[in-house]
């Protein structure tokens, strides 16, 4: 109590931030405060300045595009790239062996490589996706922020053996299988697949037309905001799990399975409902894997430093080595997995 006392003024300018933890921040976590409204409140604010910032976004992309994204919170484009440039993308990163780290969610595991200065030269159409007008267009508009997104080359690798305490091809529970949002505001996420993805294959899932704040919607998440504190874990910071019924109650049509061939792009809000589906047999995906969120609460485009290409592409590198340093104190969930390539099966 005193700590919290003493620390009140951060803990309350912070609520004009990202910040989502119902466990870590004690406003945030509130129920008396939640029932008062502060929840619905910062999902508000945050979704109509999400507004205010697209329409300075929308020219980036096509019509159909943004039409496409109004409906459902996602843009699906089939045969993205060049096939010339796509093939030459896929042979450099089927040749590339390089540093990665590993983090396991129960029995999966994903792994990244940045998108380093090494990797940019042994694979420059990394560098051409990374400067492409529509990738960069479509995150931005879907992110609500005209800002560099973090990008990465991803494997995902399903149904590999024991998890935290589980059997082998049976292990704990992969938390990505279940729905969830990722925040309470607008964010981007986006997919370049790399290989075709099977529908049996954990594929990526996403519940049409659940990017939009819609009375049910806030309802639930006022509703939700009153017990996340002692909630399951990912729920209990920020990102909310929602059940079958849930979207029932929220008037959402059945999640979409997105089994898609290779040079498929995606972009989704994921404030709309999303997971990994689930996998029949242990199976890798391999994909162009980028992100995109910030402050809610700024209503103006800032000056994006991250734009500057020396500092774009070893951010990446500078954060990892920083949770390296602070691991002790704030734990550190990607581990070390040596040189790799982006195309292989074994977890480390």
């Amino acid at each position: 109590m005193l700590r919290t006392t003493l620390l009140l003024p951060w803990w309350t300018a912070s609520l004009a931030t990202g910040a989502k933890s119902f466990v870590d921040h004690p406003l945030i976590g509130s129920r008396r405060l939640n029932e008062a409204g502060l929840h619905t409140a910062r999902v508000r604010a945050a979704h109509a300045l999400a507004e205010r910032r697209r329409r300075a976004t929308a020219g980036r992309i096509r019509a159909e595009d943004r039409e496409a994204f109004a409906r459902d919170g996602l843009v699906v484009r089939h045969d993205f790239l060049p096939p010339a440039l796509f093939a030459r993308l896929r042979e450099g990163l089927a040749a590339w062996r390089g540093p990665c780290r590993d983090m396991r969610q129960g029995d999966a595991v994903t792994r990244r490589f940045a998108l380093d200065p090494a990797l940019l030269g042994a694979v420059p159409e990394l560098r051409a996706l990374s400067r492409h007008p529509e990738w960069q267009g479509l995150i931005r508009h879907v992110s609500s922020f005209d800002a560099e997104p973090v990008a990465y080359v991803q494997t995902i690798l399903a149904r590999q053996g024991a998890g935290a305490g589980g059997a082998a091809g049976g292990g704990s529970s992969d938390p990505q299988l279940r729905l969830h949002a990722d925040a309470f505001q607008p964010s981007a996420k986006a997919w370049l697949f790399l290989d075709d993805v099977a529908e049996d294959e954990g594929p990526l899932t996403y519940v049409p037309g659940s990017h939009r704040l819609t009375p049910e919607r806030l309802a639930w998440e006022r509703r939700m905001s009153l017990s996340a504190a002692q909630a399951e874990r990912l729920t209990a910071r920020g990102s909310f799990r929602v059940t079958d019924e849930d979207l029932v109650a929220m008037r959402l049509p059945p999640p979409r399975r997105l089994a898609v061939p290779a040079n498929t792009l995606v972009v989704a809000d994921t404030f709309g409902f999303h997971a990994r589906g689930p996998s029949a047999r242990p199976s890798r995906r391999t994909e162009v894997w980028a992100y995109s969120r910030h402050n809610p609460f700024v209503p103006w485009h800032a000056p994006d430093f991250a734009a500057i290409a020396a500092i774009n592409e070893r951010r990446v590198t500078a954060y990892w080595r920083g949770r390296d340093l602070l691991a002790r104190w704030i734990g550190q969930p990607w581990r070390k997995a040596g040189n790799r390539g982006p195309f292989d099966t074994e977890p480390s």
